[in-house]
């Protein structure tokens, strides 16, 4: 009889055990932030990024770049800075006897919340506001040999910025995310010579690297 109570009490306490160590192991996945390539704990972090993409600005093909950096805060939400800098295809202005275009940049804060981090594939929505500066530069090509050009600044102005976007992120590797996005620009008017006020409201499209602690 003492046998097998003794049997009894220390299988119930290896139960105990047993259900104590899985219990701690699903929490421990739970917290685990799953990649393509495996799994990545850790509860906060931050990173930084590059970008480029596309956008039509005052109805010309436009390029993007763009960089990042934040702070991720319980993997569901990242705080802190992006910037962006643009120039639209070159067009030629009899007036001014010399090929236009708009060039310029913007930056302010960055505040991205992160839906269902934790997946291999998932969803961010990033939003940016800030300020920027957009300029019209005249742009002539000299006739020696070699193709140089001379631009300069013909007019400036500055401007306020939202930018809401809706990313769609794979964690590749536990240090390195990729993100192909899209955003919508609103502005403050611009006030520019042969611009239009709206010029830079629109749609942009593109990818993002992002490299950290996620």
């Amino acid at each position: 009889m003492k046998k097998l109570l003794s049997i009894i009490i220390i299988f119930s306490f290896a139960l105990c055990l047993f259900g104590q160590e899985e219990d701690n192991s699903k929490r421990q996945q739970k917290s685990e932030i799953n990649t393509l390539f495996g799994r990545n704990k850790i509860n906060s972090g931050g990173y930084g990024g590059f970008g480029v993409g596309y956008s039509l600005i005052d109805n010309k093909d436009a390029v993007m770049t763009s960089a990042r950096g934040a702070w991720i805060i319980g993997h569901g939400l990242a705080i802190g800075f992006a910037g962006s800098g643009f120039m639209n295809a070159f067009a030629y202005n009899s007036s001014l006897d010399s090929d236009v275009n708009l060039t310029g940049g913007y930056g302010g804060i960055l505040i991205e919340p992160i839906l269902l981090g934790r997946f291999p594939v998932h969803l961010s929505f990033p939003v940016v506001a800030g300020v920027g500066g957009i300029a019209y530069t005249q742009t002539q090509w000299t006739s020696d040999p070699w193709g140089n050009q001379e631009s300069w600044i013909e007019d400036y102005n500055n401007y306020l910025i939202f930018e809401p976007g809706i990313d769609l992120e794979l964690n590749v590797l536990k240090f390195f995310r990729l993100a192909f996005g899209i955003s919508y620009r609103i502005t403050s008017d611009i006030n520019l010579i042969n611009t239009s006020t709206s010029a830079l409201n629109g749609i942009s499209g593109g990818m993002t690297f992002k490299f950290g602690k996620f």
